[in-house]
């Protein structure tokens, strides 16, 4: 396949991540072409109660892992440890093994000063277990996570011999307004494609559109799901994914976008 300088140029492509976290990878598709629009379907504020983060806090020598499944979890463990006195680069030192969902979240753990002990290959939830498997026998396991997080992860955990501590240090909502225009043009199909990192994501937007709309429109726009957990959400909807990527990180993201592109034009010449 030859090597296209802007392989997205004309493509207008959507990202629903929230505006702290939007940049790098608005920035990684605008430089391979893309027309890139913001709609943030998602905002995350601190928990509502922190009584079991703080728990799990009071007693963080105990556990033998702290898994992250996403960049959110760790910055607001990171500001809520640190406002109980305890040190996030110091967990090493109290046995605390740390294990990422992926590069992108493993990222944001070494900026906090935590070393990462196992990044998983294969970037889930499921991945992260199924990799540790043995490891995690036996053993306890401090699980920060959203609020609305389901149950799947901690009951993979328990299947895998954990002991599990589950610990909200974070809220997923809904943001109070969308962008009209943006909205508008994804109704009328004026994308190409629209990019969700998780299943609120998405559920936040079917909310506004309506779950038959959606599914209508993932026949005309191509749903990109980073990941089998928003995938399946995704799926379990009715929507078509146009694209499921085991990338995580910006540039690895918009790359797979970019080749999936490439793919469909060199199908459309051989045809």
């Amino acid at each position: 396949m030859a090597i296209i300088e802007k392989p997205l140029a004309g493509r207008r492509i959507v990202v629903t991540r929230a505006p702290e976290q939007s940049r790098e990878l608005s920035e990684a598709l605008t430089k391979l072409g893309a027309e890139v629009l913001s709609l943030p379907t998602v905002c995350f504020g601190p928990a509502d109660d922190w009584t079991s983060l703080d728990r799990a806090l009071r007693a963080i020598s105990q556990f033998d892992w702290l898994l992250f499944t996403s960049q959110n979890a760790v910055r607001f463990f990171c500001s809520r440890s640190r406002e109980l006195g305890v040190r996030p680069e110091e967990l090493a030192s109290l046995g605390v093994r740390v294990g990422a969902v992926g590069p992108a979240t493993a990222q944001v753990v070494e900026h906090e000063g935590m070393r990462v002990e196992y990044i998983a290959k294969d970037h889930s939830g499921e991945g992260l277990v199924n990799e540790l498997d043995a490891k995690l026998h036996g053993r306890k396991v401090l699980l920060p996570r959203s609020g609305r997080a389901d149950d799947q992860l901690p009951k993979a955990l328990r299947d895998a011999g954990a002991i599990v501590t589950e610990a909200v240090a974070y809220r997923t909502m809904q943001p109070a307004t969308f962008d009209a225009n943006v909205l508008a043009k994804l109704r009328s199909a004026e994308v190409d494609a629209i990019i969700f990192a998780s299943p609120s994501a998405f559920h936040n937007l079917r909310d506004v559109l309506t779950e038959d709309e959606a599914a209508e429109l993932s026949a005309h726009v191509q749903f990109v799901a980073i990941g089998p957990t928003t995938a399946r959400a995704l799926r379990e909807s009715g929507v078509t994914v146009g694209l499921e990527s085991e990338e995580s990180t910006s540039a690895g993201l918009a790359t797979a976008i970019a080749n999936h592109y490439q793919g469909q034009s060199s199908e459309a010449r051989r045809s």
